[in-house]
């Protein structure tokens, strides 16, 4: 994993009140979102951060062939 499971922990719980503050900001802009359509990006966004974070580093998705013997 890309990062620690507690700093995972803390940043989506962080998500949550992101997700709350950017659909207030975007209602002043005009741009309404209802509570299932945050609900949408926030799971959207979730899945990203855990997909990012299970993706090997290397990219390719093997280990290393300099020390596999």
């Amino acid at each position: 994993m890309r990062i620690s499971k507690g700093a995972l922990l803390v940043v989506v719980a962080l998500l949550v009140p992101f997700v709350v503050e950017f659909r207030t900001a975007l209602s002043w802009f005009g741009i309404k979102l209802t509570v299932l359509e945050s609900l949408a990006l926030a799971g959207v966004l979730v899945l990203g951060l855990l997909l990012w974070a299970v993706w090997p580093k290397n990219g390719n998705g093997g280990t290393g062939t300099a020390d596999s013997s």
